[in-house]
């Protein structure tokens, strides 16, 4: 059997307005990290794994996952590296908290020098996929 690749999780970049939102979360953070109340139960087969960020509809950038670590109060952190990678947009429906995303299913980043323009909202997205026009 081959191997699928690990498995990554999504996540609802809350609150940004625009991609350029998420772009600054990075800024300058030596390592960045998202809180939750849980460790995910598969978080075995995340090793390697990215989380992959929505935004308006859509699936728009990912951040490699360094791994996890509960903090004193009971919460975990999932740590990630300080760097946001660009993907081929793909449609999402919005979510609470994370869900798991298969490495099959999830998007190609974007190539060297490769650019998308302007992130195409989810929804307009999801529609234009479904007549074969992107």
């Amino acid at each position: 059997m081959v191997d699928a690749g690990p498995l990554h999780l999504t996540k609802i970049a809350f609150g940004a307005k625009s991609y350029a939102d998420i772009e600054q979360w990075f800024a300058g953070r030596r390592s960045p990290s998202l809180t939750t109340r849980y460790c995910p139960k598969r978080v075995e087969e995340l090793e390697g794994g990215s989380l992959f960020w929505i935004h308006e509809h859509a699936i728009v950038a990912r951040s490699p996952i360094i791994g996890f670590e509960q903090m004193e109060n009971g919460r975990w952190l999932i740590q990630l590296e300080p760097r946001l990678i660009r993907v081929h947009s793909r449609p999402k429906r919005a979510h609470q908290g994370w869900r798991y995303l298969k490495h099959e299913d999830a998007p190609p980043d974007l190539g060297e020098g490769e650019d998308t323009g302007d992130v195409l909202p989810g929804r307009l997205l999801g529609k234009l996929s479904k007549l074969g026009l992107v």
